[in-house]
């Protein structure tokens, strides 16, 4: 089914942004492995795990509309020097793709193609759910400061 080409651009869009933010948070874990964060860790693993699955998702999105999925585009990555600044650009990201998911969603709609719209609506949901826990991991570093919440992050 030969897609609407404005459409697809914008897709390849999200995938420059989903394959930028699985580099991103990788680091991140990493980071966290090497200080010995072993809950942070993980847990940056798994939302980067989660960006796969997006880019995975808009890429078959791509081909099914006819379109070149584009895997050589990466925006600039913010790699944290410490965990409330890892938390800091990655909150930043995550409002940035819930931005350009909603501007997305409006789009399908305007071209009719309600099965991607459905795509970029899953997707979107798990962007919110990303945002609420980078929210939540905040709060808890506000609330009892830095280095009580990294004495919660290492191994058990």
């Amino acid at each position: 089914m030969k897609g609407d080409p404005k459409l697809i651009e914008t897709l390849n869009s999200l995938l420059a942004d989903e394959l930028t933010a699985i580099n991103q948070y990788m680091v991140h874990s990493e980071m966290c492995d090497n200080w010995g964060y072993e809950k942070l860790h993980k847990h940056f693993e798994k939302r980067a795990i989660d960006e796969m699955k997006h880019a995975e998702k808009l890429i078959g999105r791509i081909l099914f509309l006819e379109g070149l999925p584009i895997v050589t585009n990466l925006r600039k990555i913010f790699i944290g020097a410490d965990v409330p600044k890892q938390l800091e650009n990655d909150r930043k990201a995550e409002e940035d793709a819930i931005k350009a998911y909603n501007d997305a969603i409006v789009l399908a709609g305007e071209v009719k193609d309600f099965a991607t719209r459905e795509v970029l609506e899953s997707i979107l949901k798990d962007e919110d759910r990303h945002i609420d826990e980078i929210e939540e991991l905040q709060d808890q570093i506000n609330q009892m400061s830095i280095q009580i919440f990294l004495t919660t992050q290492v191994k058990e």
